[in-house]
């Protein structure tokens, strides 16, 4: 009886977890969060909530310890209460593409038709990187990228790409990353480039994916091309 009570107070405790993450903007929640710290002002406009749901929504996932919260003058910043919790949310989602037949459809018709050339996988751009044969562009908003990005990326958020296209090298090729293999940023920056005909090509899924695989990291202010 003491081993049946013992696995029932475990499970109960493991299952507040899957608890917390059975909700679709929770999962996006904590997939921002995986950038860096946020509001909940931030957090309520990202997943397109009010910011009452968006607190209802962090107080559910900081009681399962899933995330932290830190007074920051006036507003209180959201993070991952540590990098590992990110990677609930990536297994997730490899088992949703894996075993739904929906998920996979979705990312094929929705996804697959953005994308003509196969994505840059994670050590073939750190290899690049390393040589200096190609630009990484961080395509997230500037304070996604301060708080951490690949290193040697140069910071052009997607809204001031068109812009700031001269900037970027005519003769390399240019690798965009975002937030995930399910964010737009990338693709709608690839797309643009390539328009204006540069040869460029996106990293294959997005920055939490880099770091959680233990790849290098930098944080700071944005650097010029």
């Amino acid at each position: 009886m003491q081993e049946r009570r013992f696995k029932d107070q475990i499970y109960e405790h493991v299952a507040r977890i899957a608890s917390a993450a059975n909700s679709p903007r929770r999962l996006e929640m904590l997939e921002v969060l995986a950038q860096g710290p946020r509001t909940v002002e931030a957090l309520a406009n990202q997943a397109a909530l009010s910011v009452a749901n968006a607190s209802r929504h962090l107080q559910v996932l900081r009681q399962a310890g899933l995330v932290e919260g830190r007074k920051q003058g006036l507003f209180v910043e959201y993070r991952l209460a540590e990098l590992e919790v990110f990677d609930l949310v990536r297994l997730l989602r490899a088992i949703a593409l894996r075993r739904l037949a929906d998920v996979e459809r979705l990312v094929r018709t929705y996804l697959g038709s953005r994308d003509e050339l196969e994505p840059v996988g994670r050590k073939d751009l750190l290899e690049r990187v390393c040589s200096g044969s190609v630009v990484v562009v961080d395509v997230r908003p500037a304070e996604e990228y301060r708080a951490a990005h690949i290193p040697g990326a140069v910071s052009v958020p997607l809204k001031d790409l068109p812009r700031r296209l001269r900037q970027l090298p005519v003769r390399k090729e240019i690798v965009a990353y975002c937030r995930g293999p399910y964010c737009l940023m990338a693709f709608d920056a690839v797309r643009l480039l390539r328009n204006r005909g540069r040869r460029a090509r996106r990293l294959v899924d997005g920055f939490p994916e880099w770091r959680a695989a233990g790849l290098p990291v930098e944080t700071g202010a944005a650097s010029e091309p």
